[in-house]
């Protein structure tokens, strides 16, 4: 409990610093350097997808182990170095400070009327392409991934945290991170990529739904339409291409009054995405600035929730 407040008031105040030295990066490099080998070797789609399969389980494997055996060898040496590595560990798995500055920086260059700029940073936090896009475009497009990631970046990270410390937390790190680099569904990962996918999706099935909760939370506190927010995610939850990014989506458009998805252009192919919510008003940047303030919300009525029902549950076991 100790090392899971720290390391999230640590997120909360600096975020990853540029150049930080993250295990997500080992992770990538290990990813990547499968990748090539498999690529080589293989020869049809069958042994794509069954090296696939071998990269999904090794890749959550070894980071599961290298975070429990240095914890465990800490522990020999002394219990503040284990406190110290634990925190540490946990505070990489956390991405809410960098997810608000990344947007913060395209509210401000819309601001300055900088499209050219604005679609610029865009291409930097998302996967589609986003050379034509306007400013109702980009607001659109930065609200969903901030409303996914307060899921896959905070909700998912501190659930498994809580869940299983550590090590748990750093394997849902790298299901995240290969579903990132080898989860597309398109002709080259079509089979490497399978297994992946199938288990971000997975992993990601009760933290995205914990997140539409704790938005809807957020929105209360926050002043923003709680109601709406419900009754869009009952409604439009499922109303996305993926099993699970759609409900955070839907909290979000519905405590704004905006409507989300649309189609967009990924890799010069238009890819056409259900709506999720109501077009009450069109959307903006100030729209941007209220997802933020939602996310954060939503950070901290989980960390909270969390938190009281680790303590119960520990009293109990204890008990």
């Amino acid at each position: 409990m100790i090392s899971i407040w720290i390391a999230n008031l640590a997120d909360l105040a600096f975020g990853d610093p540029y150049g930080f030295p993250h295990p997500v990066r080992l992770i990538g490099l290990y990813i990547s350097a499968f990748e090539k080998i498999a690529r080589r070797i293989c020869k049809d789609d069958k042994s794509l997808k069954l090296a696939g399969i071998l990269l999904t389980i090794s890749t959550v494997f070894f980071s599961y182990m290298t975070v429990w055996i240095l914890l465990r060898a800490a522990n020999y040496i002394g219990e503040g170095l284990e406190l110290f590595i634990n925190t540490f560990i946990l505070y990489t798995c956390l991405a809410g400070r960098c997810l608000a500055k990344e947007a913060s920086k395209i509210i401000t260059s819309l601001k300055g009327n900088d499209i050219y700029g604005s679609r610029r940073l865009l291409s930097y936090i998302v996967g589609r392409d986003t050379a034509h896009m306007d400013e109702n475009d980009i607001s659109r497009a930065v609200i969903e991934t901030v409303s996914e990631n307060t899921s896959d970046g905070i909700i998912a990270p501190l659930f498994y945290m809580f869940l299983g410390g550590a090590p748990l937390s750093m394997a849902y790190k790298a299901i995240n991170t290969m579903d990132s680099m080898v989860g597309y569904k398109n002709e080259k990962y079509e089979f490497f990529g399978w297994a992946s996918a199938r288990l971000d999706d997975i992993a990601n099935f009760i933290p995205s739904r914990l997140t539409s909760i704790f938005m809807i939370c957020g929105a209360f506190v926050l002043g923003l339409d709680c109601k709406n927010s419900y009754r869009i995610v009952l409604r439009d939850g499922s109303n996305h291409l993926s099993p699970n990014s759609g409900y955070p989506e839907a909290a979000a458009a519905g405590a704004l009054g905006i409507r989300l998805g649309g189609p967009n252009l990924y890799f010069g192919k238009i890819v056409a995405k259900p709506s999720i919510g109501d077009k009450l008003k069109d959307i903006d940047r100030e729209d941007i600035e209220k997802m933020i303030f939602l996310m954060y919300a939503a950070w901290i009525i989980s960390l909270m929730i969390f938190s009281i029902l680790n303590s119960y549950f520990t009293g109990i076991i204890l008990n």
